[in-house]
């Protein structure tokens, strides 16, 4: 990993599993993301990962609903906006491109593989619904999946590269480290890279130590100084396996994308608590965060975009 000694803290501020009936904190329409992803900045996060959600809370890939809230963020703060390419299951690949391509953001997530990506046992943990909508989504997970060949990664990584992104490599198991390492030794993508290690979803890797460990072993092997690990664990392992990747050198996300919980048993009420309480964690043990401004003379990003004067 190359010497950075700072640790990015990432916040994923809604993204496009949780459903509204999950927690009456999860950000849904445009103006509650674009204030959840600018009081998470202020809090710490130097980079926002951003879904976009419809006025009922289904993921939408609509470029004009990233509209609504993207440039707001971009003029209150200096946040490294990083847009998902990922989106929601049963969404087309120019869905899925379609808010990158046009909101030019600083990063764009890019799963580093074709995965079964299964939530539908959210399903059976809850019985009252907001909206009707959110347990059959929830339910049909069960029989898609993620599809990301070696073709698609080519082909995203080959147009937005062309336009000056930097890509969050997702990796939710370890043949996720060697396809990226494929796509580096072809001359697709060229780094320093963010890699992100995932754990605890469905289809992926489970969140245990050992397999903390052991991606960090193989890309270590794999890139040498040439990646910046980052650490994404759903649900209660959140701030473990964060804290872990920092002791490291590395990152950490936190956020309500990956989890709705501050504690046992107590819904976080925001973004920024999530950011707030893994920057108190990391204060004491000395660790130092990085600001956009790190994080973007890191990887090289080209000039911020869409700030007004």
């Amino acid at each position: 990993m190359f010497k950075f000694n700072k640790t990015i803290i990432s916040c994923a501020v809604t993204g496009g599993v949780h459903t509204p009936s999950m927690s009456p904190y999860l950000p849904i329409t445009p103006k509650q993301i674009e204030d959840s992803a600018v009081e998470a900045h202020a809090a710490g996060a130097a980079v926002v990962h951003l879904h976009a959600r419809l006025d009922d809370g289904r993921p939408t890939a609509d470029p004009a609903v990233y509209g609504q809230f993207v440039p707001g963020i971009r003029a209150r703060c200096d946040a490294v906006v990083n847009i998902t390419t990922g989106g929601a299951p049963g969404m087309t690949m120019d869905e899925r491109l379609a808010a990158a391509r046009a909101m030019s953001p600083d990063m764009v997530s890019l799963n580093m593989g074709s995965i079964n990506f299964g939530f539908h046992l959210m399903a059976g943990k809850k019985k009252d619904w907001q909206y009707d909508w959110e347990e059959r989504f929830l339910l049909e997970s069960k029989s898609k999946y993620s599809v990301n060949s070696f073709q698609v990664l080519e082909d995203i990584v080959t147009e937005l590269g062309a336009e000056g992104v930097v890509f969050e490599c997702e990796c939710y198991d370890v043949g996720h480290l060697y396809n990226l390492k494929y796509l580096r030794d072809q001359g697709i993508i060229r780094g320093p890279m963010m890699v992100q290690f995932i754990f605890g979803f469905l289809g992926g890797v489970g969140v245990h130590p050992s397999h903390l460990e052991h991606f960090y072993e193989t890309a270590e092997r794999l890139f040498g100084d040439d990646y910046y690990m980052s650490v994404l664990a759903a649900g209660r392992q959140q701030m473990a396996f964060g804290t872990a990747s920092a002791c490291r050198g590395g990152g950490v996300r936190v956020g309500l994308e990956d989890a709705l919980y501050i504690r046992k048993g107590e819904l976080a009420k925001s973004n920024a608590e999530q950011v707030n309480l893994i920057g108190e964690i990391l204060d004491k043990l000395n660790i130092k965060l990085a600001s956009s401004t790190d994080v973007r003379e890191a990887f090289n990003m080209r000039p911020r975009i869409g700030v007004a004067a």
